[in-house]
């Protein structure tokens, strides 16, 4: 049961930073979509998505509520939603980065290390899925806005047309665990042995 808690404590704590971040970046970068949606908050029921929080807690990957920005209201509309995009994984990484120093500079309790080390895990796992650039996730943004335009365009054209079938081949359990955690794996396992 305290095993449960502290893990769904974990999620809240990934996803409500990760939505906080897309959200303030949109801000800061010139549109104010989402701080008029209330999502310039750290409260976690503004950022949960009941499907995206089922995935984390069943598979350790997920997502949370997408931060609704306009375009049109940015400078440079494909470069800053991209770095929008970013800014969610980045502040996943940042965290779990905090928590692993905390860990091993400071004399943390046992309670504390039982809090810190979930917290690290599923931080990475949040950032990491997040960058698969397959849409809805923010790698696809992520790697649209840094595309030259005729690749992005070619690849944006190519996404809509089989994004959806991609990601839903990502998630399915195929012999027991999904592409999307075989894709992962490596660098999860990779940032997981170096932060702990």
């Amino acid at each position: 049961m305290l095993t449960t808690v502290v893990w769904a404590i974990a999620l809240l704590i990934a996803i409500t930073i990760h939505e906080f971040s897309h959200a303030l970046a949109a801000d800061k970068l010139g549109d104010p979509t989402a701080s008029l949606a209330g999502r310039i908050s750290l409260n976690p029921l503004k950022h949960l998505d009941p499907i995206g929080t089922l995935m984390l807690l069943v598979f350790h990957f997920g997502w949370g509520k997408p931060v609704p920005f306009d375009p049109f209201n940015l400078r440079h509309p494909k470069r800053d939603s991209a770095l929008i995009s970013l800014a969610g994984p980045a502040s996943n990484l940042i965290l779990a980065a905090i928590c692993s120093i905390l860990l091993k500079t400071l004399p943390i309790s046992f309670i504390g290390s039982i809090i810190l080390i979930p917290v690290i895990i599923m931080n990475v796992n949040l950032a990491i899925f997040n960058l698969l650039p397959i849409p809805p996730l923010d790698g696809a943004k992520i790697l649209y806005g840094f595309l030259p335009k005729g690749w992005a365009d070619e690849y944006n054209d190519f996404m809509r047309s089989y994004g959806t079938i991609l990601l839903i081949l990502l998630i399915l359990p195929i012999g027991g665990k999904s592409l999307a955690i075989n894709l992962i794996l490596p660098v999860v396992n990779l940032l997981n042995g170096f932060l702990l």
